[in-house]
């Protein structure tokens, strides 16, 4: 007999008229204000039997509108950051179970998650993709026109997404299998969506 393969590892797929995507996680980061969010609820919602986003852990209480289990699960990681005393991660569970159901696991984790992840430590594989601005200058614009951050908070997102893009550009490939522009909200799905699905 065979041996069994962790629910966290590459599989054999299916296909359909769709190409079927490789049901390895996908990893996708970006720069808060680089319009990865919206990215990614395209494509769950184009795609809504295929892919399926992970709900973050933390450690802090949850707080009065936030519901356990929707929002975020209040407990065990495979990878975490620290925010103001308080531990954000992925577990190792909240991913099994969206493969479980057949469905591809999207991850929302920054450079420092995905180092992580890809120092081997978790025993999870994953294909990551990057998301950046065509330059700080628009993002600067994107994080001050949403109207609700503070000019400190400004700065203070510009220069990680400063050290991130770095980071990322001198890595040559190390932490991500593709790194996507975001200078057009449609061309940059179109572009993602031909990754995922293996179609490039």
């Amino acid at each position: 007999m065979p041996p069994s393969k962790s629910p966290l590892t590459h599989h054999p797929t299916s296909t359909n008229h769709l190409t079927t995507p490789d049901p390895t996680p996908i990893i996708i980061s970006g720069p808060s204000g680089v319009g990865k969010g919206t990215l990614i609820h395209k494509l769950i919602t184009t795609h809504p039997n295929i892919f399926s986003l992970t709900i973050s852990h933390t450690t802090r209480a949850p707080r009065a509108n936030e519901i356990h289990g929707m929002d975020y699960f209040f407990g065990e990681f495979i990878e975490h950051a620290i925010f103001s005393g308080h531990q954000y991660g992925t577990s190792r569970r909240a991913i099994a179970d969206i493969m479980d159901r057949g469905l591809v696991a999207i991850l929302d984790i920054d450079v420092q998650g995905v180092r992580q992840i890809k120092s081997g430590s978790s025993g999870v594989e994953a294909r990551c993709v990057f998301i950046r601005p065509p330059s700080l200058e628009v993002l600067e614009e994107r994080l001050r026109g949403r109207g609700t951050e503070r000019d400190e908070d400004v700065r203070r997102r510009l220069e990680r997404a400063r050290r991130e893009i770095e980071e990322v550009v001198q890595s040559e490939g190390g932490l991500y299998d593709r790194v996507i522009v975001n200078d057009d909200l449609e061309r940059a799905f179109e572009e993602l969506e031909r990754w995922v699905f293996g179609r490039e």
